[in-house]
Order: structure tokens, then C-alpha cells, then sequence
């Protein structure tokens, strides 16, 4: 099997993962131990972290660590957000299994592949009270998204859940290349890739990084910290990345959907 190296970044101790095969990336001012990788030295933003989440600890291991690995395979996942295995889809995953099934080994039916991410999800359920409560702006401008789900575009569910209007403002400061192609992609989809979930070669890795922070450090001009008030606007640097990061890695890679699951021991409990 070919090597692969999977960082989980976590605001949070994750104890009863602490002894697998994962590593750790620590965001936020938890007492993180010795397991856990912390992002507030060299080249850094983890002042920013209240706005970046886990791309605080994305931006630190491109600018720091990334040049020194030697895994063939480099990938991302969160505290309550994992990879796991082909053959445990539709088991009853539970605190006392769940590493037999995280994802630890990279599979045979990669070898056409570069980069792999989160099979997607869609965002055209949309109840109609929250269209209307929400996405008012959007309705009286487009009436028949209030009954034509194939008309509820990322565009429309950004507009509604992080600002109206802050995709296109964001856009606006894109690369030429992607431009007009994310703009389509926006207003022409239901679905994408969440969770800035991702695993992929250091070479791709360092051009989704490259990519991606010039477009985020070109938006600070737009978003200011200061004015970002509430969960949804405030972290609107990672919201930006999940639709980015579906856009351009099915458009620059050989890319693969891969189950994950969302798995959280507190409410187990």
C-alpha cells in the first residue's frame, strides 16, 4: 500500500482517537498535549483563527511542513468529520469501533486518481419557510425557487446562510482563470464537496494552498474582521473554501468522492 498521512484538526482534545494512526492539528487554546501539533509558531495566522477555523491549521503545516514530507499522500479531515473505509459504509460506527474503520491506507482503486474528496451533499432540500424568512432578496428576484429544487444553487443557499451578495464580492477579487468558471459553477449547482475535507500529493496540495490563501488574503479587503458578527458570517473564510474547494479540484484534478461520516462521542453519549 502507499503511504499516507492524515491530519486531523481539532479545537478540542480527541482522546479516544489519541492512540491511532491520525495526527493531530490543534486550532483554537485548548491544554492540547503533546499529540497535538499547535500552529501559532513560524509562519502563521493564528490570530486569525476565530475567522480561518481549520484552515488556520491548513495555512501553518503548507508553510511549514509541507516541504518536508515524504508521504505520497497528504490529507485533512476534522474533530467530528472522518474518512473512513469503503466496505464500512452503512455500519453502526460507535466510539468503541470507529478506528477499525477510519480510513488508514490508501486503496487500490486510487491508482487513477490524484486527490480524493467528500462525496457531496446537496443544498436544494431547502424547506420553503426558510427560503421565504431567509432568502427573500433572492425570491422576489427569482420567484420559482420556491418550487423548482433544481433552481436552489449553491448561490442562492450562500446568499441565504453567510450574506447576500458576499460570494459575488468574493469572487470578484478571483484569479482570471477561475473567475467565471467558480461564478457558473455557483450559480449552476446544488451540490458540493464540504467540509475543506481533502487528501491528495504534496504537489497538488501546495497548488490548492497557493490558490486558495491568495484568493482568502485578497477578500480580508471586503470582509473585515471587525464587521463579521454571528457564526455563519464569521466564519466566512471557510465557507468560502468549501464551495471553492469543490469547484477546483474537479477542475484541475483527477478526482474521487469518498464516504466520510459525521461522528460526534458527546452525543453518543
Amino acid at each position: 500500500m502507499e503511504n499516507i498521512d492524515i491530519y486531523c484538526v481539532t479545537n478540542k482534545k480527541v482522546s479516544y482517537l489519541e492512540d491511532s494512526f491520525l495526527k493531530f492539528g490543534a486550532v483554537g487554546n485548548d491544554d492540547f498535549n503533546e499529540r497535538y501539533i499547535k500552529c501559532d509558531s513560524k509562519d502563521n495566522i493564528f490570530n486569525k483563527e476565530k475567522y480561518y477555523s481549520e484552515l488556520t491549521f491548513q495555512y501553518w503545516y503548507w508553510k511549514n511542513e509541507l516541504k518536508n514530507s515524504s508521504f505520497k499522500w497528504i490529507g485533512f479531515c476534522q474533530r467530528r468529520r472522518f474518512w473512513i473505509k469503503k466496505n464500512s459504509v452503512g455500519e453502526a460506527i460507535n466510539k468503541e469501533n470507529i478506528k477499525d474503520h477510519l480510513l488508514n491506507e490508501v486503496p487500490d482503486g486510487w491508482k487513477n486518481y490524484n486527490a480524493i474528496v467528500c462525496e457531496p451533499i446537496s443544498v436544494s432540500k431547502l424547506k420553503k419557510i426558510k427560503i421565504l424568512k431567509r432568502g427573500m432578496k433572492s425570491f422576489l428576484k427569482k420567484p420559482s425557487i420556491l418550487f423548482n429544487e433544481k433552481k436552489r444553487t449553491l448561490k442562492l443557499h450562500f446568499d441565504m446562510f453567510h450574506g447576500h451578495g458576499n460570494m459575488d464580492k468574493a469572487i470578484d477579487k478571483m484569479n482570471d482563470r477561475d473567475k467565471n468558471d467558480f461564478r457558473n459553477f455557483m450559480n449552476n449547482n446544488n451540490k458540493y464537496n464540504p467540509h475543506i475535507m481533502f487528501i491528495s500529493t504534496p504537489e497538488i496540495t501546495n497548488s490548492w494552498f497557493e490558490s486558495l490563501f491568495t484568493w482568502l488574503f485578497k477578500c480580508e479587503d471586503i470582509f473585515k474582521f471587525e464587521d463579521l458578527k454571528g457564526y455563519e458570517t464569521e466564519r466566512i473564510y471557510a465557507y468560502l473554501s468549501e464551495r471553492y474547494l469543490s469547484f477546483w479540484f474537479n477542475k484541475y484534478t483527477k478526482v474521487l468522492n469518498w464516504p466520510w461520516i459525521i461522528f460526534d462521542p458527546e452525543k453518543e453519549d
